[in-house]
């Protein structure tokens, strides 16, 4: 069974003459441990298909199962749980608490959860050196740089062991040496560590470390492109098939 399925997924917003058809009918499957990208103009869809699935928004008709539960099924409190602990965010900006160190921010998760402090940021701490900052578990976001702030987002949506890693953009903030470690590491998130990582991305020499690339245009799947090598010249073959949308 997919960790994720969407079933003729669609999201209208608004009424009538004024509205807007964000997604179409998807139909998407993601199996565990797969990294999955998806690309395409601005406005085609990509944030809200990330959006739905995520549970942050709800379909206006179709499917979208996660370990097998329809998300649209689920009362708020349901959903709000299994976004806590099965899945993990990570976005554009880091969305940070300016007061709070690197430790203590990656441990919130498990902290609302009800663990206790100490052991949360035990955690945290552990996912923090995975990810290459063990100097750097005390230091505030405004002591940080750009990729390493976004290291410490990364810790604090594994904190809780999620199954589903869901990145909205996570390198689009960054400058392009930092942006292809990020990369590198949500690869390393899928392929060493076993989650199952679903990002939305407009770089292809970002998308390409993926496993396989899912194309949209006007809220429709028009292509999806499986790559062997995971970045290493892979990059030519994004760029030309975005360039055909």
């Amino acid at each position: 069974m997919p960790i994720v399925e969407t079933e003729k997924l669609t999201k209208i917003y608004g009424k009538g003459e004024t509205a807007v058809t964000a997604l179409k009918d998807v139909d998407l499957r993601i199996e565990a441990g797969e990294f999955v990208a998806v690309m395409g103009p601005s406005g085609c869809g990509k944030s809200t298909l990330l959006h739905l699935i995520g549970g942050l928004d709800r379909p206006t008709s179709g499917r979208v199962l996660v370990d097998g539960d329809d998300l649209a099924e689920l009362d708020d409190t349901t959903l709000t749980e299994i976004r806590r602990r099965r899945m993990g965010f990570v976005f554009q900006f880091f969305n940070l608490i300016p007061i709070l160190g690197a430790a203590e921010n990656a441990a919130l998760p498990l902290v609302l959860d009800g663990v206790k402090p100490a052991v949360a940021k035990a955690k945290a701490v552990e996912w923090l050196e995975r990810l290459g900052l063990p100097d750097r578990v005390d230091n505030r976001p405004d002591e940080l740089s750009g990729g390493q702030q976004q290291r410490v987002a990364m810790a604090r949506a594994l904190t809780n062991d999620p199954a589903l890693i869901l990145a909205d953009e996570p390198t689009g903030n960054l400058d392009s040496r930092a942006a292809d470690e990020i990369a590198g590491l949500l690869r390393r998130i899928s392929s060493e560590w076993g989650r199952t990582v679903l990002m939305v991305t407009h770089d292809p020499r970002i998308a390409a470390n993926a496993d396989r690339i899912v194309f949209l245009k006007d809220g429709t799947i028009v292509n999806e492109t499986y790559l062997e090598s995971h970045g290493k010249g892979e990059e030519k073959q994004v760029r030309e098939r975005m360039e055909l949308l």
